[in-house]
């Protein structure tokens, strides 16, 4: 009996789709970089922001304190000559809470920014969902389909954070990291859509690659937290003694860094997002592609390059929330060890991926 090439046996790839899947691509990429720069802006304005909030709260402590004064005139004595307590927020350091929860703050540009992300992310997503769709699999079979695909986790972890918490501040950081991933995907591993190496065409992609990506994402945020941590910390450090430096004494001066959180605050959310992002590390380049290897390749472990340096980005996560757990790394030290883990990631998708071979070479990249 004659079997079919295997290229007769997969569905036809459906080009006028991926037509669409282009077009849309485009258009989030044109609307994720209108959010970049309504987050830059708003960033570069944040001496006006903090100066018309801090006079709102002048206005309104002035009228409470009016109407204490009031009450104590004309109301019974009670003994009680104490002064009116402050407004909860009165403080300059109340311009941010350092639990992420909303409080007020007026900021029409970045509420902006986060509607056009969140309509960017839309059209994103039906670029991603509909090349799936043209092509009859799960839209992660190359370098151009990971990286546009991870950029949309990136974009819909950071609009689910937004949901519960405050984290504008990240918006300049986060989005940016969209817009650059999504041009690398496209000027740096263009691909055109078609079916993948055998190896590929697997049910474990769809678990494998997806947990990847959600580690990807959160790894992100908390890059950026941890940047932001450092620069954070040393401006703290500016403002409680003598500035060294020129830099110090700009840091002390940057009035967007009262509108981010402490940078203890900092480092304790990005622990508790490690620890997420961990789990689907562990879960996804780790167990499920040990299990997707011993179904293809009939092994496990083998010394492959993606391999090892899969295993090297989760030591060093591991030994980030082994050493902030128990042996008190906190501060700078864990924010440095958390940065290097990121940094391992981009090694591990560019540098790896590209220039040494191995049986996870999927590049999509002409020889």
């Amino acid at each position: 009996m004659t079997v079919a090439p295997l290229s007769a046996q997969l569905s036809p790839i459906n080009v006028e789709l991926a037509e669409y899947s282009e077009l849309f691509m485009m258009i989030s990429a044109f609307i994720y970089t209108l959010a970049f720069i309504l987050f830059t802006v708003d960033t570069a304005r944040s001496s006006a922001t903090i100066r018309r909030v801090e006079a709102e709260l002048s206005a309104e402590q002035r009228e409470r304190t009016r109407a204490t004064a009031l009450v104590g005139a004309d109301g019974p004595d009670t003994g009680d000559n104490s002064a009116p307590a402050e407004h909860p927020t009165a403080a300059s350091s109340d311009l941010v809470d350092d639990d992420l929860a909303y409080i007020g703050t007026r900021r029409p540009l970045a509420n902006v920014a986060v509607a056009l992300t969140a309509v960017a992310a839309a059209a994103h997503a039906f670029a991603v969902i509909s090349r799936g769709v043209a092509a009859s699999r799960w839209p992660t079979g190359n370098m151009f389909e990971f990286l546009v695909a991870a950029a949309l986790v990136v974009a819909v972890v950071y609009l689910a954070v937004l949901t519960r918490r405050d984290v504008r501040f990240l918006g300049i950081f986060v989005i940016g990291l969209v817009v650059t991933m999504v041009v690398a995907a496209t000027i740096g591993f263009p691909t055109p859509i078609g079916h993948v190496q055998p190896a590929l065409q697997s049910p474990w992609i769809a678990i494998h690659v997806t947990l990847a990506v959600l580690a990807m994402a959160v790894f992100t945020l908390t890059f950026a937290m941890n940047v932001l941590q450092l620069v954070q910390s040393r401006r703290e450090k500016a403002l409680a003694g003598e500035p060294k430096g020129g830099t110090d004494r700009r840091l002390a001066k940057a009035q967007f860094m009262r509108l981010v959180p402490s940078a203890f605050s900092l480092e304790s959310w990005a622990y508790r997002l490690n620890a997420v992002g961990f789990v689907f590390w562990t879960l996804g380049p780790m167990i499920t592609g040990a299990i997707w290897a011993n179904e293809s390749w009939g092994r496990y472990w083998g010394w492959d390059p993606k391999e090892v340096w899969t295993f090297v980005i989760w030591v060093v996560y591991a030994g980030y929330l082994h050493a902030r757990a128990t042996r008190g790394w906190t501060g700078n030290r864990s924010a440095w060890l958390s940065i290097i883990g990121f940094v391992c990631i981009i090694i591990n998708y560019t540098v790896v991926n590209i220039w040494f071979p191995g049986l996870h070479s999927y590049a999509g990249l002409p020889e």
